[in-house]
């Protein structure tokens, strides 16, 4: 009879371990993403530097663009069109130049003490990428003001503006996740931003951000395809606009861009104790 019952019992345990695991990984999660946001307390200026970029974007490169007809935005206004692509360009200057903070961490010694800790590596890596996301919110609310002076037709829609936060935080996770692969390989910081200024316009031009897939040349076209940011953008455009429409469905766009973020947050747990090395 005790026999019976120790198998039910012993998968009971089982269970219950998991359960706990799981939960100390999520917790642990959470605490290096509050961490990584507090520094925000430290440079407020942050936000407001952040707001330039998309400014000069929209306000010159959109106004101007806007009065040629020879771009073919599917119906909707060039600005329309193009606000999507100025947010995910925005949250991608965000989150590429994040693993320059670990750098820090280990030239000061901060990384050393968090490596001694129980918290898993997974949870290390997740928590920087989530705590990306949200610092690009900041760049949801200046791009969507910025959008709203213009008259771009934002969609103010409860689902829709849930859809552009999960986009948001899933391409600030995949960059920033990437970012911090670079820098467990190149480990100093000059290096470090000479690569992400070199990654940045490549990853920016060669997707649809700011024209369409329809008018690029075949071998920029397979590039694009194969450019994580045009998933977001696609995302994000048919969500924030009014009128905006997928070119490869939403389920296809939040399906690579999970499955990217996954695959990176494996490589990236693998490589982030070689950033003391």
């Amino acid at each position: 009879m005790s026999r019976a019952l120790d198998v039910p019992l012993s998968a009971s345990v089982e269970d219950d371990s998991l359960v706990s695991a799981v939960r100390g990984f999520v917790y642990k999660t959470f605490v290096i993403a509050e961490l990584e946001v507090r520094k925000l307390k430290h440079d407020p200026t942050e936000l407001i530097t952040r707001a330039v970029q998309p400014a000069l974007w929209l306000l010159i490169f959109g106004e101007v663009f806007t009065r040629l007809r020879a771009i073919p935005t599917g119906g909707i206004p060039y600005l329309d069109f193009m606000a999507p692509g100025i947010l995910a360009q925005s949250v991608l200057f965000v989150a590429i130049f994040y693993g320059i903070a670990v750098i820090w961490e280990r030239d000061l010694g901060t990384i050393h003490k968090l490596f001694v800790s129980p918290t898993p590596r997974g949870a290390l890596v997740l928590g920087k990428a989530l705590s990306a996301g949200v610092r690009s919110l900041s760049q949801v609310a200046i791009v969507y003001t910025l959008a709203l002076l213009l008259g771009v037709r934002v969609n103010w829609h409860p689902l829709a503006l849930t859809g552009v936060t999960v986009a948001v935080f899933a391409g600030a996770g995949c960059f920033a996740t990437l970012s911090l692969i670079i820098a467990a390989i190149v480990k100093t910081r000059e290096r470090f931003m000479g690569i992400g200024q070199v990654l940045t316009m490549p990853l920016f031009f060669a997707s649809n951000a700011i024209y369409p897939l329809a008018i690029m040349p075949p071998w920029l076209h397979v590039i694009a395809r194969m450019n994580p940011l045009s998933y977001e953008v696609d995302a994000l455009r048919a969500l924030m606009i009014v009128g905006g429409t997928t070119t490869f469905g939403l389920v296809t766009d939040f399906a690579l861009l999970t499955g990217t973020t996954a695959i990176l947050v494996i490589a990236a747990s693998y490589m982030y104790p070689r950033v003391v090395g």
